[in-house]
């Protein structure tokens, strides 16, 4: 039978849409509308549903690994009202950026902290959070609530704060099935393993009464780098639970990628909440080699995540230029230097 010329060009057409890869251009002609309901292709929650953990990965609801790939706001108290915290920032990142995972950050003491600052101003925190969760939940993504301790260093000096907040967002968020909770951000100051383990101990058991099965992930020593010493004690007797390692990728290289493997090999579930390829202190050089080796190690064990941070203040890890004055949309001229690269990573 002879093929007309149309004939040819429809099935050339139908062979290119089979095997051309998925990519930033499809994913992009994949999504329609303005939420996550009109996606083609499914949202990142509506194909995996709520995650589980399973020996050291997360898992979706057949049982198959998922990588959380994701971003961080910066501190919701440090940027007024945090303006990039909106239905819009985070369709850009779901949509252009191939992000499915959004991290709040809410320091506990530093930039007017929950735990120090006044109550309209607590209470304008919550409102950014529901704002941020919402939205996420609207578009499919999952959302990191992230209690973040630094400089308070010890998560007990404000563990009945920090129970009296997981109690009011587990309850207020129990029937959401794209919500995690971090319970403490970056132990620090010489705080022990042990230490941690308590607090953990007290606050794992307020969100289990409203969210029997959210995956919860507990912060480790020195800064959440020591996820070796977590691998040799972990927590006994709950589910779903995760611990958290941050790396710095010019501060952080060999010896901490160590600490993971060494944590991995022990059986323990990791997930990356916060990283960038600047130094620690969030400024200074970057090294996107050790970066890219950090995410090669991630990517190999299939270990989720989340980039610091979302934000145009004036420092090395912030993906936003400080002239930015979009609070969504961005296009590649809002982009950092680290903003370009985590792009292009993604």
């Amino acid at each position: 039978m002879k093929r007309t010329i149309a004939t040819g060009l429809i099935t050339c057409l139908l062979m290119t849409l089979v095997f051309q890869p998925w990519g930033a251009s499809q994913a992009k002609a994949a999504v329609k509308g303005n939420s996550g309901n009109t996606i083609k292709y499914g949202t990142p929650v509506s194909k995996n549903g709520k995650l589980k953990v399973k020996g050291t990965k997360l898992v979706n609801k057949k049982g198959k690994p998922v990588q959380l790939q994701g971003v961080s706001s910066h501190g919701i108290n440090w940027d007024v009202r945090q303006p990039f915290v909106n239905e819009a920032a985070l369709k850009t990142l779901r949509d252009n950026w191939g992000v499915n995972c959004f991290r709040i950050a809410m320091y506990t003491e530093e930039y007017n902290g929950y735990c120090v600052t006044d109550p309209a101003s607590r209470k304008q925190l919550l409102k950014t959070i529901d704002t941020g969760v919402k939205a996420a939940k609207k578009l499919g993504m999952y959302v990191i609530i992230d209690w973040h301790v630094l400089n308070d260093q010890n998560p007990k000096k404000h563990q009945k704060a920090a129970k009296s907040f997981f109690k009011t967002v587990s309850k207020k968020y129990k029937k959401y099935s794209n919500v995690l909770y971090e319970i403490c951000n970056e132990p620090n100051g010489g705080t022990s393993w042990s230490v941690i383990k308590s607090y953990a101990k007290a606050v794992i058991p307020v969100i289990r009464k409203n969210s029997k099965s959210a995956i919860i992930i507990v912060g480790t020593p020195n800064w959440s780098q020591d996820v070796d010493i977590a691998a040799g004690s972990p927590l006994k007797g709950y589910r779903n639970i995760m611990y958290a390692v941050h790396f710095y990728a010019a501060t952080h290289k060999d010896d901490y990628r160590k600490k993971v493997q060494t944590a991995i090999d022990n059986k323990l579930p990791v997930i990356c909440t916060e990283f960038s390829a600047c130094e620690a202190s969030g400024n200074g050089a970057y090294d996107f080699k050790s970066a890219q080796e950090w995410l090669k190690l991630l990517r190999k064990h299939k270990i989720g995540y989340v980039c610091w941070s979302l934000s145009n203040k004036p420092e090395a890890a912030s993906l936003l230029k400080p002239s930015c004055k979009r609070t969504g949309g961005f296009k590649k001229s809002d982009l950092s230097q680290m903003g370009k690269w985590l792009v292009k990573q993604y």
